[in-house]
């Protein structure tokens, strides 16, 4: 009983997010075609914000709103919201000219918000509407509307905001990262607005979290060098876990691991030790340039399971050295 049950819960949930890809795909449809136009002019609008997006909604639509604002102001756009029944008890105050406001509302008739569009247009604060249809109560009082289209809920009343509510996340997505590609923001640009956690760990730039460093506490040695003397010219306190070779030219050529070097003891053979290390070692190593950022040592090590990299500058010099113990310590990989 329990397994037909669980076949018909997988089928249902299937189901919803089906009707909600559907939908998405009637906007995404509608937006290539006449449709686009009022887009772009939504688009203008917010593109020549002197000041601050300022979202608003009601219910549902409101809940989205804080997401789309949060999402403005993460790709550079000052953003924040206000609630429209707030904002009609004294928090209009937090609107100035030169803002712009961005008011979502499946239905376009929600009281509250068509009030606050009717003040925001008597105080000349320019407005975005995001509605169901151009013919909406909140499509009039906007500069710029966009109509989202009757939209049928994935929830089996029709009652639920669902397919709606996803639609205007989606569409609130699309208009921020059009702002932003517009504006030319960038992965640095991106950084300064996300300098903790994850994303941010992940896009400081190579150089800042590199433990290991040529000239401080990491050697480079000649390729030309026997195994012996490369050993010994890293130094007996060497705390890396690879040795970085270079050719005449002091160009990278080769990395020798600790791993290489217990594969070599346990050959049983000592006469590789005074042998040519450019024989042994990983020929033409992959590396990352000065230029790189963490994700990028995470995706090398992840890709190809290594522990060292080598970071070079734009001669092809080394410059550093990338552990994964240092990728583990940010937290950017797992152990």
């Amino acid at each position: 009983m329990k397994s037909q049950t669980a076949s018909a819960d997988q089928v249902f949930m299937a189901e919803v997010i089906e009707a909600e890809a559907r939908a998405l795909s009637t906007i995404a449809a509608d937006l290539r075609g006449a449709a686009g136009s009022r887009w772009c002019a939504a688009l203008d609008l917010l593109e020549g914000c002197e000041g601050h997006v300022v979202v608003s909604g009601m219910g549902k639509s409101g809940l989205v709103g804080m997401k789309v604002s949060a999402t403005l102001a993460s790709l550079g756009q000052p953003s924040h919201f206000i609630h429209p029944a707030e904002a009609l008890h004294g928090d209009l105050g937090r609107l100035r000219k030169g803002d712009v406001a961005l008011l979502m509302s499946y239905s376009g008739e929600t009281a509250e918000l068509v009030d606050l569009a009717l003040h925001l247009k008597a105080d000349g604060v320019a407005r975005v509407g995001i509605s169901a249809r151009q013919t909406t109560a909140l499509a009039r009082l906007c500069d710029a509307h966009v109509a989202i289209g009757d939209i049928v809920e994935a929830c089996p009343l029709n009652l639920a905001p669902t397919a709606s509510t996803t639609a205007m996340v989606a569409v609130g997505d699309a208009i921020a990262l059009a702002l932003a590609r517009r504006r030319d923001f960038r992965a640095d640009d991106f950084h300064r607005h996300h300098p903790g956690g994850l994303l941010g760990a992940g896009l400081r730039p190579i150089t800042e979290v590199l433990r290991f460093k040529v000239g401080a506490n990491l050697q480079v040695v000649r390729d030309a060098a026997s195994v012996r003397e490369a050993l010994a010219q890293a130094g007996e306190d060497r705390r890396s876990g690879a040795i970085l070779l270079v050719d005449s030219g002091g160009r990278l050529s080769g990395i020798f691991t600790d791993g290489d070097l217990r594969r070599l003891v346990h050959q049983g053979d000592a006469g590789w030790l005074d042998g040519p290390i450019a024989k042994v070692m990983t020929a033409r190593p992959m590396c990352l340039t000065v230029e790189a950022v963490v994700r990028d040592a995470v995706r090398l090590v992840q890709d190809r399971r290594v522990d060292e990299v080598p970071v070079v500058d734009l001669d092809g010099k080394p410059f550093g050295m990338v552990d994964v113990q240092d990728l583990i310590a940010l937290r950017v990989v797992e152990s």
